[in-house]
């Protein structure tokens, strides 16, 4: 199974895309969609998803995992983020890629073990998750993270149903 993971922002909109077999994890990509901060919201919104549909086309995943934001402190940011969300959601699934989405807080818990981890915990755990990979941008690693823990999210809910356990 290929995932596609978007760490979801209207300046910079970060993926990363990781290969699934069974429980191990082999790295395909990873980048920054940033459209120009000069272009009207309109414009940038239609430029991040032009990008994204590059990105689907080139990689083909199956599926894709967003991460979700919450933004307490600048109304008018939350609803520029918000938008930027809205536009990742439906091209992923305007593409037909099954979209899962995941609390930050959650992710980070999943792949460093708290939910407060830093940036460079973040970082460093991914790196050393997909051996070899060299990742410049936070935003990259921010979702290849959000891959890798949908990956370990879905390869639980399987096991558990075939346990006969409930998600």
């Amino acid at each position: 199974m290929r995932v596609l993971g978007l760490d979801p922002g209207l300046t910079v909109t970060g993926w990363g895309i990781v290969d699934v077999a069974g429980n191990r994890l082999a790295h395909v990509g990873h980048g920054t969609i940033v459209p120009d901060p000069r272009l009207a919201v309109a414009e940038r919104l239609c430029a991040l998803e032009r990008g994204l549909g590059d990105v689907i086309r080139a990689h083909v995943p199956a599926e894709a995992a967003v991460e979700e934001v919450f933004v307490a402190r600048n109304p008018t940011s939350a609803i520029k983020l918000g938008m930027a969300r809205g536009v990742i959601l439906a091209a992923t699934s305007g593409a037909g890629l099954t979209v899962a989405e995941y609390a930050a807080r959650f992710v980070k818990k999943a792949i460093v073990g708290s939910g407060a981890a830093e940036k460079a915990q973040m970082v460093a755990m991914v790196c050393r998750l997909l051996p070899g990979v060299a990742i410049e941008q936070e935003d990259a690693a921010d979702a290849l993270a959000v891959a890798i823990c949908h990956a370990h999210d879905t390869a639980s809910r399987r096991r558990w149903a075939a346990e006969g356990i409930p998600a």
